[in-house]
């Protein structure tokens, strides 16, 4: 069963949950363009100032939808499921209490959690980037599968979007996510065609106004293509992809790009992590194609005109070949 909100939205987009860069602004104004917006429990220090995101998200769009009589597009929350993660169970306490429409979660499919999400009426999706992983997370009652593939931005994997998306599909009936190297309507038409159910993006959605992601980190990813993206494990111990730039300013040179394990910031980095990641910036190879920062409004607007063009086109090519 596919997910029921699909037929719904604007675009089949999900706007993937990025660490320090999606806030309340940027999930609102997704759901507001009738695409899902989504954002890290972690991104608020406290399960408390958590909570007051959820108020403040299910406040606001409960408004937009009395004044414009339309509806707004699902919000998700991406939870961390690992035992390094102490305040997994709070945030889910928190997530139930607020009945939010969909979890997504990273590092670990449990079916108690996913019981726990369904018990209230939530839809679980969940992270994989190799079929091992998909099979599991099936296993544990997910509702969709979110298929990272080579070139996405953060902890991507390493096999092609096609080839990944068809042994899933082999096994998986639900809802399939695509996630790697999309920035346009184009590129969401062509996840459709590989059999995705929604395309999921994180990189297009730093350079929108409303994300909290820095100007020089909109402006590298402008000035960068897909050579600068460089994909190592000598940031957080986990295969990630980076600009490059923001490597080598925190002297992570070519020689250190090898090293499996989380390379040594020092000890004031020990202490709270995020600094690094404040200066070390992840992003996918989709930078190739993004040179602007637009309101969010404006480029959902834009990808929809490029998705259209591209199903026209599409069907210029079956009437020449079909």
């Amino acid at each position: 069963m596919k997910a029921p909100f699909i037929d719904t939205l604007n675009l089949p987009v999900v706007a993937a949950p990025m660490f320090l860069i999606s806030g309340p602004r940027l999930v609102i104004e997704c759901c507001k363009a009738g695409i899902v917006g989504t954002f890290p429990a972690l991104n608020q220090r406290t399960t408390e100032g958590f909570e007051e995101w959820l108020i403040q998200i299910k406040t606001e769009l409960a408004d937009w939808e009395k004044e414009t009589g339309k509806t707004a597009a699902p919000y998700g929350v991406n939870l961390i499921v690992h035992n390094t993660n102490p305040r997994l169970q709070a945030d889910l306490e928190m997530c139930a209490k607020h009945k939010v429409p969909l979890i997504i979660t990273s590092l670990g499919a449990v079916s108690t959690l996913v019981d726990a999400v369904h018990d209230y009426g939530g839809l679980v999706f969940h992270d994989v980037i190799k079929k091992r992983h998909a099979i599991k997370a099936a296993a544990a009652g997910v509702d969709g599968l979110i298929l990272v593939a080579a070139g996405a931005g953060g902890h991507a994997g390493t096999i092609n979007p096609m080839s990944l998306v068809a042994d899933i599909k082999s096994f998986y009936d639900k809802t399939i996510l695509l996630s790697g190297c999309m920035s346009t309507g184009r590129d969401v038409a062509s996840a459709m065609q590989m059999g995705a159910d929604l395309a999921y993006l994180g990189t297009r959605f730093i350079n929108v106004e409303e994300s909290l992601a820095d100007e020089k980190y909109q402006q590298m990813i402008i000035d960068s293509g897909a050579s600068d993206i460089v994909y190592t494990a000598a940031v957080s111990g986990v295969s990630a992809n980076f600009l490059q730039a923001s490597l080598e300013s925190m002297g992570i040179t070519e020689e250190l790009w090898a090293h499996k394990a989380k390379v040594d910031f020092g000890e004031e980095l020990k202490v709270d992590e995020a600094k690094a990641w404040k200066t070390i910036w992840s992003a996918g190879q989709g930078v190739t194609t993004i040179k602007d920062v637009l309101p969010l409004a404006e480029l959902v607007a834009r990808m929809k005109a490029e998705f259209r063009d591209a199903i026209e086109a599409q069907h210029k090519l079956l009437e020449k070949y079909g």
